[in-house]
């Protein structure tokens, strides 16, 4: 069995870490590149940095601040936000990122999940998918719904569909952003995480809704999820990324260790 592996979610805006709830109400709470740190040393698995105004402000992704937590952190690094091009996201492999994710870019032509992936790997391509409930249709037969522009704009497109075609076309991992759950700490949207889970063969990470450690048990069983994203519970202190560990270990779940 792979072990599960923790991953914390960098927000940026304008080079500052941010933190909203259900995608609005975003306000600053940090230095991404001191959390980076911070967290690297108290033994994270893997980091995801997110330039969460990119795309609907039409831009790049800040390489400066990418470089800067490349340069603090020796675990991967998971970015996206605005990568629109095998271009962008060969500038950010440069600037020291691993994975690159695609989103809503992506969405508009899903081409370039296929471009990206040819050009440096379906190991470092990430389909990162913001999701909404809605009401099931025969184009939303399974109940949730791709939004993109920071959760800004309903697509009509059926997020297990998408996923099995992100899966297709080479993304070699799905993020699951729940828009409905972020930021609320009440834990993840295990029916969400499963059923992508059950329907695809690449890992799928968790993302949105942790706000206490069984929440992460939850989803990295009941959820099967490959992996669990955290956000709000460590940038405010209320839990540290080893307490996290030590207490999935504890309760059965493989998790790599430092100790």
């Amino acid at each position: 069995m792979l072990s599960k592996r923790l991953i914390a979610c960098l927000d940026v805006r304008d080079g500052h870490l941010a933190k909203s709830v259900k995608f609005v109400n975003t306000r600053n709470i940090g230095d991404p590149v001191a959390k980076a740190r911070e967290y690297y040393l108290d033994g994270l698995d893997e980091l995801v940095f997110y330039d969460i105004t990119a795309s609907s402000e039409g831009r790049r992704i800040m390489l400066d601040v990418v470089e800067a937590v490349a340069r603090q952190v020796f675990i991967p690094l998971s970015v996206g936000g605005g990568v629109a091009s095998v271009a962008h996201a060969t500038d950010l492999r440069l600037a020291g990122a691993e994975k690159i994710n695609v989103n809503s870019a992506a969405v508009r032509r899903p081409a370039l999940i296929a471009e990206c992936a040819d050009a440096i790997g379906n190991q470092n391509i990430v389909l990162s998918m913001d999701i909404r409930r809605a009401p099931a249709t025969a184009d939303i037969p399974s109940g949730y719904e791709i939004v993109v522009n920071g959760g800004r704009q309903p697509t009509g497109l059926d997020a297990r569909q998408w996923a099995l075609e992100g899966e297709r076309l080479g993304a070699g991992e799905l993020v699951v952003n729940s828009i409905d759950a972020d930021g609320t700490r009440a834990g993840y949207e295990l029916r969400l995480t499963r059923m992508l889970s059950e329907a695809v063969r690449v890992p799928v990470v968790a993302s949105g809704g942790a706000g206490e450690p069984a929440h992460l048990h939850e989803v990295l069983t009941e959820g099967k999820a490959d992996a669990a994203l955290v956000a709000s519970m460590v940038h405010y202190g209320h839990y540290t990324v080893s307490g996290l560990k030590r207490h999935l270990h504890a309760r059965g779940v493989k998790m790599r260790m430092s100790w």
